[in-house]
């Protein structure tokens, strides 16, 4: 993680962690992020939720739209990568208990 290892990335986190609700979110994420990256981010988190879900590939590409390619990607990344996914996914769960 050598490539995120930088003080303009830490300030960038800094500020998603000042965000406290949805709303909140929604006004930063679409004054820094263009709509096209937002819909790559929500279609690829879309697609790690259902791949935790044991969804096949076809049904998950069916549904979201996105290519085989991103599947596999997200699919690396839930099982091999930094553990993103997996952090967010669990206490997104947890918090539906």
């Amino acid at each position: 993680m050598k490539e995120i290892n930088d003080e303009r990335i830490d300030t960038l986190f800094k500020a998603v962690l000042e965000l406290k609700t949805v709303d909140e979110c929604r006004r930063f994420f679409t004054d820094l992020c263009t709509i096209s990256e937002l819909k790559s981010m929500s279609q690829r988190m879309e697609v790690a939720l259902m791949l935790k879900d044991k969804n096949v590939y076809t049904d998950i590409a069916a549904k979201t739209g996105a290519s085989t390619a991103t599947i596999s990607r997200v699919n690396r990344c839930i099982n091999y990568g930094s553990d993103g996914y997996n952090l967010v996914i669990d206490r997104m769960e947890n918090k539906d208990e």
